[in-house]
């Protein structure tokens, strides 16, 4: 049983749904997103609630009942609200700028770092230490914030470079921690 597939999704006002076959698109304030799902699972939409239904209790498509289900709140979720993901930079001389809608870091290195945002991302930098990634798709704002991430990943010794916001990062004592 899959308790997360099995829960019904429920349409906020303003928000448009549309399945054909295996391709779903979500309209809302925000934007549109489009995706294709597994030809297993079946989306049905009554009403404002949408259901995912498997046919049968295979293992693959048990795997696939709750991801299906997550991938589709997910899009309606973003086209509402949009998602954000907050990175912090520590390091002397490390900071951000937007330039335009192109991300420039310096971080240490003998030039800028610029990042270009992908279509439907963009960078907000309240100040020279902070970068917010934000965007429709989930998926995305994740994966563009990673990227960003490794441009200069946090070191653990002096903890130097991008972090996420609410990430932790180990310290480790170095040379004068071990006699």
């Amino acid at each position: 049983m899959s308790r997360i597939g099995n829960k019904p999704i429920t349409v906020p006002e303003g928000v448009e749904v549309s399945v054909n076959e295996n391709h779903i698109t979500v309209k809302g304030p925000k934007g549109t997103l489009e995706t294709e799902f597994h030809r297993n699972m079946k989306v049905n939409i009554e009403g404002n609630t949408i259901t995912v239904v498997r046919p049968n209790d295979e293992a693959e498509n048990k795997s696939l009942h709750g991801l299906t289900r997550t991938l589709i709140n997910n899009m309606i979720e973003g086209v509402v609200h949009e998602f954000k993901v907050e990175l912090e930079i520590n390091g002397v001389g490390y900071r951000a700028q937007k330039k335009g809608n192109v991300l420039v870091m310096n971080l240490g290195y003998s030039h800028p770092v610029e990042i270009t945002p992908p279509e439907g991302i963009t960078f907000d930098v309240p100040d020279a230490n902070h970068i917010t990634v934000r965007g429709v798709d989930k998926e995305l704002v994740g994966q563009t914030a990673a990227v960003v991430r490794t441009k200069r990943p946090p070191e653990v010794y002096r903890g130097k470079g991008i972090k996420y916001v609410t990430e932790h990062i180990r310290r480790k004592e170095g040379k004068s921690g071990k006699k």
